[in-house]
Parts: structure tokens; sequence; C-alpha cells
């Protein structure tokens, strides 16, 4: 019954408003005792708005502090729906999402491109062929089949292209992601490429016969953020077994599935100190930490426990496949072979784990082994690595498909382990001059996670004495130096470095709900994003808010 009566209260007043010469009104928070007669109405002018105000249709809720945010049905997106919403925009207030982002990108004009759109998009740092944009992308490509020019769209066109996609779109139009100005941080990045490039130490590793065939040249930088920012250099799309890369991913498995207290009564936390392949334990007879191959080899053997080589290694290709956004993610069979062929190390801590006791009851040491080869030789590229790596970086939900893929408690246990000992013997010097988790492998990879911000993964097939990549090490130390990415960076104080975090300056604001000057503010510029609005503000002086939905937002 408030419902009702406050929306006829508004209406009424919104149509004696109208008769005012001043266009654009705006409504705003108000207070209210628990009827709808005691509700007052603050209107302010919105002069900015006075061309975009006549398009739009927005409908005004007031729902009480501490309540669930109630909305009517989805409006119905059919002509007659379209030709009534049209009829309300003469009496309208706010531009609605769609329209605005029209404004933003058509600057002025009556029709855009859908070059346009795309190179604007670009900019954001979002991809055509982004999942989350499918819907938007189709509907694009089955519009400009439809225009006399088959190349720019109206509008009312263009509204309906996006409307599948707004808050994606409103989001990063309006510089909302993890990294605002994502064209200048690109520019570092590639910057950064450059001056490693010119690296010319370190040997291909060949005591795998078929890691030796890479060039010495090949070397890529790829990056994916906790929002979805993709940027590449370099050659990005050429596959590269995942080899040690490979450790963490199946780890971050093992405690998905069986949690860390299960996982750890055979696997330690510890740095071990030494070689990665070396033929020794810690004084409870366990592996160090999953990181070396005694640990990777016993964390293998906890995979799908009871099932066959063949469902286990399905099984973990589904997670890896899942945590790159199903983008590539295959298998190097002739790797495989080439590494059991020489894998008399691996065969002989294999044994000594055997003699030791440290597997499962009942395990098969030798099928053990052969997965272990198998899941070392799962290819990649830097592209859908870069993605496991977000993935790692967003808390277990890959930021392309949405879809969570690890518990949280795996996420954090396994960054844990990357930090203290993911780059071999030089896990120690890599944690205190980037101090960021890293694992590396010695097909060249560098799988490097800037928690709560992006995944990157390097590849470049020269190693040094300690097998990690020259290139990549020098790549992720210059990215430390320039951005306050360091786990022990002081971001409020730390004036030296870069934060690509703050655009202009300003610490980047995450979504929430905006102060009526805030709002007008930003509706002068650039479209509004009300994805959540709380309807519990903290404001002492305001027992009632009144929300607004706009209309085609797709949560």
């Amino acid at each position: 019954m408030f419902h009702f009566r406050l929306a006829t209260a508004l209406k009424e007043l919104l149509k004696a408003n109208l008769k005012c010469p001043a266009a654009g009104w705006l409504a705003s928070r108000h207070r209210c005792s628990g009827s709808a007669s005691s509700c007052g109405l603050q209107l302010l002018h919105g002069p900015a708005y006075r061309a975009a105000a006549a398009s739009v249709h927005i409908r005004p809720y007031c729902v009480k502090a501490g309540g669930e945010l109630k909305l009517d049905e989805a409006k119905k997106k059919d002509d007659s729906a379209e030709a009534a919403a049209d009829k309300r925009r003469n009496a309208g207030i706010l531009p609605s999402l769609e329209d605005l982002l029209f404004y933003t990108v058509a600057e002025g004009q009556e029709t855009i491109s859908a070059h346009k759109f795309l190179t604007a998009l670009k900019t954001t740092g979002l991809r055509t062929g982004d999942p989350r944009l499918k819907e938007c992308m189709e509907m694009l490509k089955d519009l400009l089949k439809t225009t006399p020019d088959g190349v720019t769209l109206d509008r009312h066109q263009f509204k309906k292209c996006v409307q599948s996609n707004i808050v994606l779109l409103t989001q990063a139009f309006r510089k909302k992601f993890v990294i605002p100005d994502f064209q200048s941080f690109t520019s570092h990045i590639d910057e950064l490429y450059e001056s490693a490039k010119t690296l010319s130490e370190g040997q291909v590793a060949d005591y795998i016969p078929q890691l030796a065939k890479f060039s010495p040249d090949m070397w890529a930088v790829s990056l994916c953020t906790v929002d979805g920012q993709r940027h590449t250099v370099g050659d990005t799309r050429v596959p590269f077994c995942l080899q040690s890369c490979v450790k963490p991913l199946k780890y971050a498995v093992a405690v998905h599935n069986h949690g860390s207290d299960y996982v750890h009564s055979f696997i330690g936390k510890e740095p071990s100190g030494l070689r990665f392949n070396k033929l020794f334990l810690d004084e409870d007879d366990k592996p160090h930490n999953p990181m070396v191959n005694a640990g990777a080899i016993v964390c293998t053997s906890l995979i799908k426990q009871g099932e066959g080589n063949a469902e286990k290694f399905d099984y973990v290709m589904n997670f890896l496949k899942d945590m790159a956004g199903n983008e590539y993610v295959g298998f190097s069979n002739a790797t495989f072979q080439s590494e059991r062929e020489s894998g008399d190390r691996n065969f002989a801590i294999g044994y000594y784990l055997k003699e030791k006791k440290c597997f499962p009851e009942g395990t098969d040491m030798t099928s053990v082994l052969d997965l272990y080869f198998q899941l070392c030789s799962i290819e990649v590229n830097c592209e859908s690595a870069s993605v496991m790596a977000a993935t790692l970086a967003n808390g277990g939900i890959c930021p392309i498909s949405g879809e969570r893929v690890l518990s949280p408690e795996a996420v954090r246990n396994t960054l844990s382990l990357m930090h203290s000992c993911g780059m071999y013997d030089f896990s120690g010097q890599f944690a205190f001059h980037v101090g960021l988790p890293a694992k590396s492998g010695v097909s060249g990879g560098i799988l490097l996670v800037v928690p709560n911000v992006m995944g990157i993964m390097c590849w470049s097939p020269p190693l040094d004495k300690l097998g990690n990549s020259v290139r990549g090490i020098q790549f992720c130390t210059d990215l430390v130096e320039l951005f306050n990415f360091h786990n022990y960076d002081n971001l409020r104080h730390f004036a030296k470095k870069h934060d690509p975090r703050r655009e202009g300056g300003e610490q980047r604001q995450f979504f929430g709900p905006m102060d009526y000057e805030s709002l007008q503010q930003e509706l002068a510029l650039k479209a509004p994003l009300w994805k959540k609005v709380s309807a519990t503000e903290s404001h002492q002086d305001t027992s009632t808010t009144v929300v607004y939905r706009m209309d085609s937002v797709n949560e």
C-alpha cells in the first residue's frame, strides 16, 4: 500500500512540475516517517540533460532502510513496450543507460558507426570476443544487415544492440574497471616488453628434447585483469607446455577437492632450499612443498583417487579449461613421450617416495608418474594462461566467464605457496624484489599473479642457471619497479611508483549508492550504473531512500 501511494504521489507531483519552464527535473532522496503523506520529495534541476532527458524513462521506488530492494517485473522488450516507453520519455527525468552510452560514444552525432563503437570498446580493455559480450556482438551483426549502409546504427538500433550487456558496457565506459586508464597502462607494458626483448642471455632447456626445438627469440606477454581487460604483445598465440607451471594449478585442484588438511598430511609447506628435482624429504618424510617435483608427484596421486588415468587427465583438463574461460588448452603427446623417455630422475624420485610411503595407500606409482608427465605436457598459449592467472587473482572466479572454478581456500593457499616456493631456488630473491606469487617452468613460462588486480603470463624459452626465463624475470622485476604491485608497497604513501588502479590521482571508487550531487556530475560526462543500489545507506537523517531502476538493466 505504501509503495502504491508513493508511486501515485510521485506521478502527480511530476505532472505538476512539468508545467514549470525548467526541464530535466531529477528526483532525490527524501525522508519518510512511514506514511505516504509524510514523504517530502526534493527536486533538483538538471540543465545539462535537457537534450538527453527527452528520450528516457526512469521509475522511482521508495524502499525502507534496511529492507530488500524490491523492483517490479522486468520491462517487456517488444514493440508495444518500446512505443509506450517513448511516450513516457516525453515526461522523463533521467536518461537510460543505453541512451547515455550512445551519447558518450556518438559524441553528438545522430548515428554511430560499428567501427567507432568497437574501437572505443577496445580502449577499455574489453574484446569483441569476450563471452560476456556474446549477445551484444551477435545483435550488432544482425542489426548491421538491416541498415541501409551496413555500417552505422541509429540510437534505437544501438540501444537494442547493447541492452543485453548494458551493465558491463557502462562499467567499462565509466572507467570503473580495476585499471581505469587501460591504454596508458598497456603502453607501459609494451615498453617493458621491448626492454626485456633486447636480452640475449640464457639457454633453451634441452634435457627434454621437445623443449630444445623452440627458438630462443620467442618472447610474449599477456595479461588479463580481474574485470576481463585483456592485452597481449609478442608471440602470444604460440602453444607451449606448462611444465612446472601446472604444479600450482593441480595443487589448487587437489585442495579444492580435499581441503588443505588432507593435502598437507602428505605434502609440506616449507621452501626446500634445494634444487627442484632433489631426492630429499623433510624431517617428517614428506616432500617439502607441492612446487618441487617430489611434492608435485605426490599431489598428482591425490587427484581423483580410484579412477583411471584417462578420467583423471580429463578431470584436470576440464578444470584448466574452466580457469582459462574455455580458451586454448591442449596437449602435446610428443612432449609427453619425450618426458617419459628422459624421466629417469623423476622415476628415481617416485621410487624414493614409494619407499618412504609418501603416497596414499594403494597408489600405483608408475601410473602416477605417467599422469605427472601428461599434466606437464598440457599446452597453453600466453593468452589462455593469463586468464588462468587472472582466475587466481580473482579469488577463483574466471573473469571472462564469471564462473567460480576454485574455492577461496584453494586460491589463498596456492598463492601463498607460489609466493614462497614458486620460483625454484630463486624464490626468496623473487619474493624480495618482486613480492608477488609466481610459478616458473622450464619451457620458459612465468605465471604471475597480482592479487585482486590481474594475472600475467610471460613466455620466453631461454633460461638462466636456476631454470627461470631470463626475459620473464626481467619483465617482472621492471613491472614492480614501475608500478606499486609489490605485496608490501604502501598504496598511500609510496609516491615513487605509479598506481594504475587510480584515475587522475584518485583512488579507484567501487560501485555503491551515490549522493545526488555526485550522480548529477557523473551524468554530465558518462552513463551512470546502478547495478547494485543498497537500500540500507547509512544516512543518519534519512530513514527512507528513493531508489531508481534504470530500464533494461540486466544484473
